[in-house]
């Protein structure tokens, strides 16, 4: 394809690892039902964390032993147990098979984590070299440690011949991954792209944030409280782990097969605010995130009125009240023209990398199946928001949908949104 001619991309598979369900059917539901994946942890009460919640998949060691075999695990950090099972339930939603003895050459794979294999480098590499015991670590701890080892591992579980690679953005890289995948099929590399992301659940990828007193820490004792974007008693974010993945196609691809489509990726931009006009290294350059937004809508063709969905990324900081404003001015919008606008993170906290992947699975599903999931603990809107009351749900609503827009902000001032659109042929 030329760039005059790009290739239209479309979303052939779904799959889901949430600290509020496994499998889209599950996480369906418990997006409708508004259930929280937030749960006391005593570890962190252990360790001295001010905030003792989090929200992580459940059962997961009786998940690792039901998609992979010993020697696999072996290599495996959490955070790549995580992406795998999310990504091979995706590449099997989208009615793709595996042919152990071929290449796929058609087939990329872009799957990010912000933070990767820490809980090995904490718990293995790190004593084990102080207590000079390196001629004992085995051999695997490279492919455990290693900021590729999802998108390796997952290339090698699939076949995939096409690029196969790992990106890294903090909060803003599986946005960023699926984007990847979508820029990669309209200018025809590849036929298909494996895009997610996905992050583990271990303290030392959240004692950073703990010191920096950007967690909840108010409400260990009732922890379906403890994520409150939007709300004026918002106190931090949850921390959170798991892993989501898109398998991007192009609608040839899709067609040749006979694989039906979940939504089709309309518009997407990536940008950063260089850290400047107020940006830092921990906040976002208002100006960057309106562009990215801005320019997103414009390459999808579209007018700001056609949204009729945000998925925020909202994480229950002093940065909700800022963002919502950048929307604002970004869409240029009355106030009664506003579009519904849900916080997912106040159902499963905030997955880091792993974040955008997952609520993209979110928006998919909703745009799909006619459906707005509610926002938690918000009942006490931040009085900065009082205007934009009636457009966020407390309660599932059932309506129809045709575009929603999925944005992603990050540390290092970076920028990522995605528009998608219901499938029409």
């Amino acid at each position: 394809m030329t760039a005059d001619n790009p290739q239209r991309v479309v979303v052939t598979g779904l799959g889901v690892l949430a600290p509020n369900a496994h499998g889209i059917a599950a996480f369906e539901r418990a997006l409708r039902d508004g259930r929280s994946g937030i749960r006391f942890r005593p570890e962190l009460a252990d360790l001295g964390f001010g905030c003792q919640v989090a929200s992580v998949p459940e059962d997961l060691d009786d998940l690792r032993d039901r998609y992979f075999d010993p020697a696999a695990q072996l290599g495996m950090d959490r955070y790549t147990v995580m992406g795998c099972i999310a990504g091979r339930d995706s590449w099997e939603d989208a009615c793709l098979s595996i042919a152990p003895d071929s290449t796929d050459w058609e087939t990329s794979i872009v799957f990010g984590s912000g933070i990767g294999g820490l809980e090995t480098a904490g718990k293995v590499l790190v004593p084990m070299t102080d207590s000079a015991r390196v001629r004992r670590l085995g051999s695997t701890v490279p492919e455990r440690v290693m900021s590729s080892a999802v998108s390796a591992r997952l290339g090698g579980l699939l076949g995939a011949g096409g690029q196969v690679t790992s990106n890294s953005s903090a909060c803003s890289t599986s946005t960023e991954s699926i984007i990847n995948g979508y820029w990669t099929i309209r200018e025809g590399r590849a036929a298909r792209v494996l895009a997610g992301g996905c992050e583990g659940d271990s303290p030392y990828i959240w004692a950073g944030f703990d010191g920096m007193r950007v967690l909840s820490r108010n409400f260990n004792r009732a922890p379906e409280q403890a994520s409150r974007p939007l709300s004026a008693t918002a106190g931090g974010f949850v921390p959170a782990s798991g892993a989501g993945a898109v398998l991007l196609e192009s609608l040839e691809s899709a067609r040749r097969r006979g694989a039906p489509s979940y939504a089709e990726v309309c518009g997407a931009a990536v940008n950063c605010g260089g850290q400047r006009n107020g940006g830092t290294m921990t906040a976002g350059n208002p100006e960057g995130v309106r562009r990215c937004i801005h320019s997103a809508i414009e390459s999808a063709g579209i007018a700001p009125t056609e949204i009729d969905l945000i998925s925020g990324h909202l994480t229950a900081t002093q940065g909700d009240c800022i963002e919502v404003r950048n929307w604002r001015c970004a869409l240029g919008l009355p106030p009664d023209r506003f579009p519904f606008l849900t916080a997912p993170k106040s159902l499963i906290g905030h997955a880091l990398g792993a974040a955008g992947a997952i609520e993209c699975v979110a928006c998919i599903l909703q745009l799909q199946r006619n459906f707005i999931h509610p926002s938690l603990n918000c009942e006490d809107l931040h009085p900065d928001l009082e205007w934009c009351d009636k457009f966020i749900p407390r309660a599932c609503v059932d309506c129809e949908i045709q575009v929603v827009a999925k944005a992603s902000f990050g540390f290092g001032d970076v920028n990522s949104c995605i528009l998608f659109r219901k499938f029409h042929s």
